[in-house]
């Protein structure tokens, strides 16, 4: 049975997280590129939906929304994230480099001098992420 916070229990476990975009295969190549692990897709649904199986048990996995409005950065009012990723890397310039080499793109990457703690960057269908030091 799942556990939750001392003294309750979980009504359920995390299964994945899905993320909207127009193109499933190529976001789940770049992410395995900057976190590793498996894509997987099913040849089921004429690659509507991939999976990428992460080391340690963890999925994402990526659906086909052809005309996605992705989000925008930092908007609070509409078409806001709704969601966003934090990577904790160990040497965040190599990971800039990196991710930027990959298709992603700079969206807030002034950290003060490394006194903020993180960057933000968009992933190839314009997703906010944050590398964050370890």
């Amino acid at each position: 049975m799942p556990q939750g916070h001392p003294g309750t229990m979980a009504l359920a476990t995390l299964a994945l997280t899905a993320i909207d975009c127009p193109e499933p295969r190529r976001l789940a190549e770049f992410y395995a590129a900057v976190l590793g692990g498996e894509v997987k897709d099913d040849q089921t649904d004429d690659g509507h939906w991939i999976d990428l199986y992460l080391p340690g048990g963890q999925r994402l996995a990526f659906q086909k929304v052809p005309d996605l409005r992705p989000p925008e950065w930092p908007r609070a009012d509409r078409n806001s994230q709704q969601l966003h990723l934090d990577l904790d890397v160990e040497d965040i310039d190599a990971a800039q480099e990196r991710v930027l080499a990959l298709g992603a793109r700079p969206l807030d990457v002034d950290d003060d001098g490394g006194k903020r703690g993180f960057r933000v960057y968009a992933d190839p269908a314009g997703h906010p992420f944050c590398l964050c030091r370890a």
